[in-house]
């Protein structure tokens, strides 16, 4: 049964008109301090192709399948972690690496060199939407998952992680929760083209 406004929790709330949103609601990314806001789809068109100092932020998540990348490209950028998501950054003019932290997300240098390797190699990086679209990376426990993701879908992952964390290796629940955060990203992701097939072809 469809939910109406009035079954809505009054915390979900459109940040710039106040009425009530439903789950799967649009985000709205504010450039300069990076700040995610909830958003109903009226006041979120205003924001499609518009540039000023907000952005709305793509729905879509689309899988890598056959990504390219070697263990010595990854640990070119010097991440402490096997999972990471980056994005371009205008304000900051650089394209940034981030990383879940039981603190939440940290920022690592990244060698610009190290990603225009990597583009190079996968020509789909070069389609990241500026700011609100990054390079989602999982590498854990032998994983080899590469995403083109909304940016409120990784930091919805680091707020995962830094919820359920407990101790120094973060406990089982917090394993269990990242897992169905990726099943649940795999099931919906959009399919994408073989970037290995794509590239022998070329």
């Amino acid at each position: 049964m469809a939910r109406t406004g009035a079954d809505i929790e009054p915390s979900e709330r459109c940040e710039f008109c106040s009425l009530a949103v439903a789950p799967g609601h649009r985000h709205v990314l504010e450039l300069a301090t990076r700040k995610i806001v909830c958003s109903c789809d009226p006041c979120a068109l205003r924001f499609e192709n518009v540039v000023g100092k907000w952005k709305l932020i793509p729905r879509d998540a689309r899988r890598l399948n056959g990504f390219n990348i070697t263990d010595a490209q990854w640990e070119s950028f010097s991440l402490p972690i096997q999972l990471a998501f980056f994005f371009h950054s205008t304000p900051a003019r650089k394209v940034l690496a981030m990383y879940p932290s039981p603190a939440g997300a940290t920022e690592s240098l990244l060698s610009l060199n190290s990603w225009d390797a990597l583009v190079a190699d996968n020509p789909a990086l070069a389609e990241m939407q500026l700011d609100v679209e990054a390079l989602l990376a999982n590498r854990l426990n032998g994983a080899s998952e590469y995403y083109l993701a909304p940016v409120d879908v990784c930091f919805e992952l680091v707020g995962l992680i830094r919820l359920h964390w407990r101790g120094f290796s973060g406990g089982d629940r917090v394993w269990h929760e990242m897992n169905k955060f990726f099943t649940r990203l795999r099931e919906n992701s959009l399919p994408t083209p073989n970037l290995r097939v794509e590239a022998a072809h070329a």
